[in-house]
């Protein structure tokens, strides 16, 4: 082992405020600083070791647009020298800036890295919806490298017919895998409750979780007022919550500068292996299949094959974990079953850990740490979903050494034998069409409001429509396994219709 090239992680820090409001928070900038003191505390080296910096990695907060995050946090925290590093918007960006820094130590380029990122955006939307201005610092000098992919999710069509949001999305996914599963809606509904319950068993002992608290899993199925359907199949607690005050931030350095920090070994947490990839076909409504995920396979594999690893000898996971299908989408490429015995989380997951805009993951790098460390011997995963099953990223942690870790898509990728090429949507199908996924939404009092359905048409083309705007259409719709069946494409007042 190098111990020059050799990374590891030496300290974490998180931050959770349950009580931020428009007239008493955090501000972003202050939450950075905040888990970057703590982290450097954690390692017992402290402002010295901050000083030491030669790396500043941000993922990005969404709603803060100063002109350089990094240089802002790099000043106030005295890492004067630091290379400068941002992300874009997406959930796998904190695990792909750890893959990014562990892989600048491997090569040399690096030797002290401090990653970072935080979610404001309880305080944000109140801010907005109440017309008040926050005064966040703004400025920052200089410009910080851009890394990873930074584009929009979705795209105009998609918009038009009402694919604007997570919630409006991922239900076209849960719909379609239920059906490849030959499950019924109430085996289905069942499935989705079972699992997120053991969810929320963890955050409930997370004190940094934002909502610490057990649910059952009929509690979290049945809808009531408190628990109203925001897109069918979900109900608002199978939704991830994104309004949240938190932040996380992790010190990853050589072993050599480990030591020459003076970090108890016993606090060391090894870099393993790595991955991250992206769909080919980018936009949700040209995906080849709505049960599939082939860039989540090649890089989960590819973190697994890199760390020299089956996925049998992981003992802990956090999969990425914004709805149910996500979960289940991991567990498919994985080989996993739903009721696995370790468990998908070490956080308690989006819908109840909190914190997803895009730094969620950093929050499972900190907790797998701990729970490494407290561990012995034991190895984790933690896995990261941009958009919409768009971008992926995983990484594997020890807490012993590997000879040679690696980051990076291996050679035979599984996705050489699965559909990856787009299907691009006919923008005026007409006569008949068969569902392929679905969804509808819901308004704040309950009542559905939307459909929306992708499918194929008789030539086996894709097509996107609505449905009629009837209440009583809706509520059958929804009543019944709807993949599969078949209904009559129109084109009125220039938007495409489909009626079940």
């Amino acid at each position: 082992m190098n111990e020059e090239n050799t990374p590891v992680i030496i300290g974490t820090g998180q931050l959770v405020d349950r009580d931020a409001d428009v007239d008493n928070f955090i501000e972003p900038l202050e939450m950075l600083v905040r888990v970057a003191k703590a982290a450097a505390d954690a390692t017992g080296a402290g402002h010295r070791l901050l000083t030491q910096l030669d790396a500043v990695a941000l993922v990005e907060t969404v709603g803060w647009h100063p002109t350089n995050p990094v240089n802002l946090v790099a000043e106030r925290i005295g890492a004067h020298t630091a290379n400068q590093y941002v992300t874009g918007t997406g959930g796998e960006n904190g695990t792909a800036l750890l893959n990014f820094m562990a892989n600048e130590i491997i090569n040399g380029r690096s030797g002290l890295a401090l990653i970072a990122g935080c979610n404001n955006l309880k305080v944000l939307m109140k801010a907005r919806s109440i017309g008040r201005y926050l005064t966040w610092t703004r400025g920052g000098e200089g410009k910080a490298e851009m890394i990873g992919v930074d584009k929009p999710g979705v795209n105009a069509l998609e918009e038009e017919y009402g694919l604007r949001q997570p919630p409006d999305i991922y239900p076209l996914f849960e719909n379609a895998l239920r059906a490849q599963l030959g499950l019924s809606l109430a085996e289905h509904k069942d499935l989705m409750g079972r699992m997120f319950t053991g969810f929320t068993e963890v955050a409930a002992k997370n004190p940094y979780a934002w909502f610490p608290v057990r649910r059952s899993a009929t509690e979290l199925t049945s809808v009531t007022a408190e628990n109203r359907m925001i897109s069918f199949p979900y109900p608002k607690y199978l939704n991830a919550i994104l309004n949240t005050e938190q932040a996380a931030g992790l010190i990853i350095c050589s072993v050599a500068q480990a030591r020459r920090l003076g970090v108890p070994e016993n606090q060391w947490v090894y870099w393993w292996g790595g991955a991250q990839s992206n769909e080919k076909a980018w936009w949700t409504s040209e995906r080849p299949s709505f049960t599939e995920s082939p860039a989540m396979k090649d890089t989960h594999t590819s973190a697994l094959a890199n760390a020299g690893l089956d996925v049998s000898e992981v003992d802990h996971f956090d999969l990425y974990s914004c709805f149910p299908v996500a979960v289940e989408m991991a567990c498919k490429v994985l080989g996993l079953e739903i009721d696995d015995p370790r468990g998908f989380t070490v956080t308690g997951g989006l819908p109840y850990a909190g914190g997803p805009a895009s730094a969620y993951t950093l929050h499972s790098l900190a907790e797998m740490v701990r729970c490494l460390i407290e561990n012995p011997g034991h190895k984790g995963m933690v896995t990261g979903n941009g958009w919409f099953l768009t971008k992926h990223s995983a990484t594997i942690l020890a807490s012993s050494p590997i000879d040679a870790p690696r980051n990076g898509l291996i050679d035979d990728l599984p996705s050489g034998k699965m559909q990856t090429t787009a299907r691009e949507v006919n923008p005026e199908p007409d006569g008949p069409g068969i569902i392929e996924a679905y969804t509808v939404t819901y308004g704040r009092e309950g009542n559905p409001e939307w459909g929306i359905v992708l499918g194929r048409t008789k030539d086996g083309s894709r097509f996107l429509a609505n449905t009629p705007q009837d209440v009583g259409l809706l509520n059958a719709f929804v009543a019944n396994e709807q993949i599969g069946a078949a209904g009559k494409l129109s084109t009125v007042q220039g938007k495409v219709v489909f009626e079940p």
